[in-house]
């Protein structure tokens, strides 16, 4: 089902709750809230459609990736300055990116993996992570 975006401040940055698989609801609703705005979006985190669950579905490139629970494991040393946009917020704001990232998660049928991303996708992940910290960008 697509679910609205949440624009709403204070329930943005509320940190998320460990998701379970009673939440896999949310998932197949992220996801299809992804696809519904795949022309200007590449990732959701649920709080964006109204969950407080620990789930993030973002695009690699024609391809839609669902996390229950990611956690980051490793990151490379070296950073770069980006400047990202939100569904749930207006304009573009500067922030700070790794170059590659390690997570730890959950797939879409609850099982553990762990990968390693790189370049776009990776700031994708780390920008809907930040919203499962409750951290606006």
């Amino acid at each position: 089902m697509i679910r609205p975006i949440v624009k709403d401040i204070l329930f943005l940055q509320r940190k998320a709750e460990k998701a379970s698989r009673k939440d896999a609801s949310d998932g197949r609703d992220l996801l299809d809230t992804l696809t519904a705005h795949s022309d200007t979006c590449v990732g959701l985190a649920a709080n964006m459609i109204g969950s407080t669950k620990a789930i993030i579905a973002i695009k690699d490139g024609s391809r839609s990736i669902l996390m229950y629970n990611p956690v980051l494991v490793k990151t490379s040393p070296s950073t770069y300055d980006a400047e990202e946009g939100c569904l749930s917020l207006s304009g573009r704001r500067p922030c700070r990116r790794y170059d590659w990232i390690e997570v730890r998660y959950e797939d879409e049928d609850f099982h553990k993996k762990k990968k390693r991303f790189d370049g776009w996708t990776a700031e994708i992940i780390q920008h809907e992570m930040d919203h499962l910290q409750g951290i606006l960008i």
